[in-house]
């Protein structure tokens, strides 16, 4: 195990149409852990990340999409003896495959679970009611300021690194503190192309259902050291994990404070274990000096697994 090393895994917005092609075609394990999911899913999970845009962004789709391809990169990443990290975190849904790496539920359950997460946030809210946005290069107390001053439900919900803050709520209100942040200073205010809003108060009913069903399911205490961006802590009870991932729906997720508390605990390096460099560009910004890489293609792996 690595004290210095931590894995880190992506959420929705990581998803990208024929992400793991290039691996897939080296090496098994990643084919086989798709079709593993394929049976939970009943329906052929590759095929749909490979050749269907549409449906790889229907949240229903891309949770459980996104966590195995994390999952799949873990399994590749152990096969080939890569060093286990002491500790993991995810954003948002890459919780879940923390989850599943760390051994606090199995592959399969998550899938499951992820699934119904999307189609619980699905529900919550009526299509075209909400909306996120992120807003670059203003400090966080302004953003929730702007939020404050819009009239309807919006708040900031995604504290992604020092000047990038995602806020999420019913559209209008949404755009109204878009407005209020442009006027404070903000560089940009963007619209995200998502299908809910995900992390904010409209999200409660979503996590009532989740809590439900995670009643079901038996966690196990972690193999490493686990992050959840809910309370940006080190969390090993069960109860608490589980409490935490209900709150997590409707509550900010806390990436910076995460990141911050992970070199505080000695890490020197984070590998984004799933598609993309979402994280990687996060995390360097939020500490200085910390070495980020990604596993998400055929190079970036080979490069981190040779190292």
């Amino acid at each position: 195990m690595s004290n210095e090393l931590a894995f880190v895994f992506p959420g929705q917005g990581s998803q990208q149409l024929g992400m793991l092609a290039d691996l897939a075609e080296k090496y098994d394990v990643i084919g086989q852990t798709f079709a593993e999911a394929s049976e939970v899913l009943g329906y052929d999970l590759w095929d749909l990340v490979q050749n269907d845009a549409d449906k790889l962004n229907q949240t229903d789709k891309t949770q459980p999409a996104l966590l195995t391809a994390s999952v799949a990169l873990w399994r590749l990443w152990e096969q080939q003896g890569g060093p286990k990290p002491a500790y993991v975190a995810g954003h948002s849904l890459g919780e879940y495959s923390a989850l599943v790496c760390s051994g606090v539920i199995s592959f399969l359950e998550a899938v499951e679970l992820v699934k119904l997460r999307g189609e619980y946030m699905l529900d919550a809210v009526p299509a075209g009611e909400g909306a996120m946005a992120a807003i670059i290069g203003l400090g966080d107390d302004d953003v929730m300021a702007a939020c404050k001053a819009a009239t309807g439900v919006v708040s900031a919900v995604n504290f992604n690194s020092p000047g990038q803050v995602v806020i999420a709520g019913h559209v209008k209100a949404v755009e109204e503190a878009m407005s209020h942040a442009k006027e404070a200073g903000a560089k940009r205010a963007l619209p995200l192309p998502v299908s809910v809003p995900s992390h904010c108060e409209l999200m409660v009913p979503a996590g009532e259902k989740l809590a439900e069903k995670l009643a079901s399911i038996e966690f196990h205490e972690p193999t490493c050291t686990l992050v959840q961006n809910f309370s940006a802590q080190a969390v090993s009870d069960a109860k608490v994990i589980k409490a935490n991932l209900v709150s997590q729906l409707s509550e900010p997720v806390l990436w910076t404070q995460s990141i911050e508390l992970l070199a505080e605990l000695g890490v020197s390096t984070t590998l984004e274990c799933g598609p993309g460099k979402v994280l990687c560009g996060l995390n360097k910004r939020i500490v200085k000096g910390m070495a980020a890489s990604s596993l998400g293609d055929l190079g970036g792996f080979e490069a981190a697994i040779s190292a």
